[in-house]
């Protein structure tokens, strides 16, 4: 069974920087769907970015510009790399994975619905 292992957050002043890191255990970053979404208290997922098994990445209007996904297939690690941070950026941070066969994968809207989820990792921005 695929697990999923964040690490990465921490608190930072609004403009900082952070990078999430999730690690794979086994051959899913190289197959999978893979991305990242976030749950800030009282609110529901949010779909953050996502990128596919060949390497195209796809943002929510909230962060793009700002965030950076990628990832590692030599290492299964998925990364996303956050700069310019805002106290609106606070939240839990999940990353997801999900197979698909076409190598198509959903939006960043269903990032939330992908099957496989980690724990998550807290960020929070202060002003």
């Amino acid at each position: 069974q695929v697990q999923l292992v964040e690490s990465g957050g921490g608190s930072v002043q609004a403009g900082g920087s952070l990078r999430l890191s999730c690690a794979a255990s086994s051959d899913t970053i190289n197959r999978f769907c893979m991305g990242w979404f976030r749950q800030a208290p009282g609110k529901e997922r949010e779909g953050v970015a996502t990128i596919d098994r060949y390497g195209n990445a796809r943002y929510a209007d909230s962060v793009q510009g700002r965030f950076t996904i990628s990832k590692d297939n030599t290492q299964n690690t998925l990364y996303m790399q956050m700069v310019s941070l805002e106290p609106a950026d606070t939240a839990m941070y999940s990353c997801a994975a999900e197979f698909r066969l076409t190598g198509f994968c959903r939006g960043v809207t269903d990032i939330p619905r992908y099957p496989l989820r980690g724990q998550g990792t807290q960020v929070t921005v202060s002003s």
